[in-house]
């Protein structure tokens, strides 16, 4: 593969330092502050200090750890990282240490979430606290007002938990007042109801952020960064919000309380707006932006902003258009810590783009997992997967199926040193993900596809297309081990079915199969991509459209942003959903299901065809008749039907297995 002559001088601005208070940046680029689920009862772990070197090394100039707990009531889930006690000091120690020799900066955030708490460690209820007692519509957590004491001893518990990053050696600290978490909560209006000194007037509202600042700087004085997040006000309609908010942030500047300001969209406590939190790929390339130039035009310290932004080039644009002055790209490091340093040395053509699908990184978060992508599962796995070692005897490796487990299998295995041939039956690689990218909103799912061939491309794989792999042709090239990754193909059920009655499966769909005008219901088994992803192709067609799902509602197995912007689209499409049901038969007009708790039967009339999205079922029969004959893997779908996830993982982990391969 050829690349553009790009090097640093092709991203000018991007590759340039910057002065933040103390301490000088080698490059804008900054991989945000994000959980991670890799911490153990609020401590750092060698999983995590991993994770983040791998970044490090990478070449990012700026890596802000995830939220640290600055007070007992700070903690919001069972998994994150506490800083309100000295017992944090030596994790965070080894975590800088491990960054430093890559001429990284570590900042960590310091939080508390107030009424946005979620978790705890047994199970039950935790207490929230809020200015005032005003609900939290996602989590429907209902507040405790704080009392001036408990303001106090969190006011309190910043100061103390910077003092401790400062002592165990990091650059800087950010305080979290974004995404409607505490700070954030006393700024706004809506949440903060109080008519003492903390509530009222703009001021007042301002003064419990301005009070956390003051303490941070008084623990840690001017030898340290002190940087706060904030959101952006979205709504054109209220104006005044981001002159307030940039007022107040300019306020703390000329009291000498902050370094930067690090702005972000949304809010965690409504489900729309906690969607900006980790953007799906609907939203376009650095959607944030504008709105943090709208703030940086007021301030007069550096300005941060993330959301989406996974290219150097989209980066280098935001600098340019004096939109911000560093660029968080955290989600495209967590796909490639490699992508620094690639747009440094001239080789964009080969970063692994994020494709925001939010599977395996927040997903797993919201899950709690340790955090991963699911196109390159080694992230979170670094310290199993983080070096790539060469096999001490070449064998040779055939790869059935080029889908994204077959394609993660070759290139695993060539990249330990084994000669690798590759079978596919299609005339493109890809597999199921070639359907999922012809769905609306879903183009850039194909990058999944793109990103797996641009990497075979760089390695001496044989692939073979437009190639039907049988037991004779497999055995025909020797092969010291074969890897049958042969997917899956649509799950068929037995339905009572009249002769005229229209009935396709959702892949025919996708492909482009014909449906009569009307009303088409959509019968979805799992609730997942695939029913809802057809019911919106179908209403962009103009059916009036009905999707029936076997779940409590459809997309129940996306990620929660994902799918809140799919539901979005259904419910502009007007898309009808009728949940809990099953079918169990048709005819030209209607469709028969029974309700999945009571068993009654449930009927939709007035239908011209039906649509299956019942799942899928293993192609595994080259398996069995070469397993007596070779050594034979069986990965993805073909061992059972899952995701893209399971797939590359698995290519993964078998590609590594070969490794010792006698």
């Amino acid at each position: 593969m050829t690349h553009t002559p790009e090097t640093t001088a092709s991203f000018p601005l991007l590759f340039t330092p910057l002065q933040i208070g103390p301490v000088l940046l080698k490059n804008r680029i900054l991989s945000s502050g994000h959980d991670t689920v890799m911490t153990d009862r609020g401590q750092v772990t060698d999983q995590l200090v991993a994770y983040h070197q791998a970044r490090a090394e990478g070449g990012t100039g700026l890596i802000v750890l995830q939220v640290a707990g600055v007070h007992p009531t700070a903690r919001y889930t069972s998994h994150m990282l506490m800083a309100d006690s000295d017992d944090c000091i030596e994790g965070y120690r080894r975590l800088a240490g491990a960054l430093k020799p890559y001429g990284c900066a570590v900042f960590g955030q310091l939080f508390h979430g107030g009424r946005e708490t979620t978790a705890s460690d047994d199970g039950s209820l935790p207490v929230a606290y809020a200015p005032s007692s005003v609900p939290n519509e996602r989590f429907g957590v209902m507040p405790r007002a704080l009392d001036r004491a408990l303001i106090h001893e969190i006011v309190d518990g910043f100061g103390a938990a910077a003092a401790r990053l400062q002592r165990a050696g990091l650059d800087g600290v950010e305080v979290v007042a974004s995404h409607g978490y505490l700070p954030g909560e006393f700024l706004d209006p809506e949440v903060n109801l109080r008519t003492d000194e903390y509530g009222g007037t703009a001021e007042n509202r301002a003064r419990f952020l301005h009070e956390c600042l003051a303490s941070v700087r008084a623990r840690v004085g001017r030898s340290m960064v002190i940087g706060v997040r904030v959101s952006a006000d979205e709504d054109p309609e209220y104006p005044e919000r981001t002159h307030e908010l940039t007022a107040a942030l300019q306020a703390y500047t000329d009291a000498g309380l902050l370094d930067y300001v690090s702005v972000v969209l949304g809010t965690s406590a409504t489900l729309a707006g906690s969607d900006h939190i980790a953007a799906p790929m609907t939203r376009s390339a650095a959607y944030v932006a504008p709105y943090a130039g709208r703030i940086r035009a007021g301030l007069t310290v550096p300005v941060m902003v993330a959301g989406r932004v996974n290219q150097p080039q989209e980066a280098e644009q935001v600098l340019a258009a004096g939109q911000a002055d560093v660029v968080a790209m955290t989600r495209a490091l967590i796909c490639d810590p490699e992508l620094p340093s690639k747009a440094a040395s001239g080789q964009t053509g080969r970063i692994r783009a994020c494709i925001a699908c939010n599977q395996a990184c927040i997903g797993h978060f919201q899950a709690g997992y340790p955090i991963s992508c699911i196109q390159r599962p080694e992230t979170g796995r670094e310290l199993r997967f983080g070096t790539i070692r060469r096999s001490s005897s070449r064998r040779h490796v055939v790869v059935v199926g080029g889908g994204p487990a077959g394609m993660k299998a070759a290139i695993t295995a060539a990249q330990q040193g084994h000669r690798v041939t590759l079978l596919e039956q299609a005339t493109h690689l890809g597999g199921q993900v070639r359907l999922a990218e012809r769905l609306p909103g879903r183009a850039e799912f194909g990058g999944a596809t793109t990103n797996l061939v641009a990497e075979m491309e760089l390695l001496p794989i044989d692939v073979r297309t437009s190639t039907r792999a049988d037991r004779e042709l497999v055995l025909g090239l020797d092969p010291d081990a074969v890897v049958v990754a042969t997917g899956a193909r649509p799950r068929s059920v037995t339905l009572e079915l009249s002769d005229d009655a229209r009935c396709l499966d959702a892949w025919q769909v996708i492909e482009g199969a014909a449906l009569p005008p009307g009303r088409i219901v959509v019968a979805d088994w799992r609730c997942d991509w695939v029913g809802l992803g057809t019911a919106l192709l179908l209403a962009e067609q103009r059916h009036r459209v009905t999707l029936a799902v076997s779940g409590y509602h459809p997309g129940q197995r996306i990620q929660q942003y994902v799918r809140d912007d799919m539901l979005a689209a259904a419910a502009r499409a007007r898309v009808e959903i009728l949940p809990l049901v099953r079918p169990y038969g048709a005819d030209d007009d209607t469709v028969y299901f029974e309700h999945v708790l009571t068993g009654e039967p449930v009927l939709v009339e007035g239908v011209a065809g039906l649509v299956l999205a019942q799942g899928s079922t293993s192609i595994d029969q080259l398996a069995g008749e070469l397993k007596d004959e070779v050594v034979v893997h069986l990965i993805g779908d073909a061992l059972a039907p899952r995701t893209v996830e399971e797939a590359v993982l698995e290519g993964l982990v078998v590609g590594e297995s070969l490794l010792g391969m006698p």
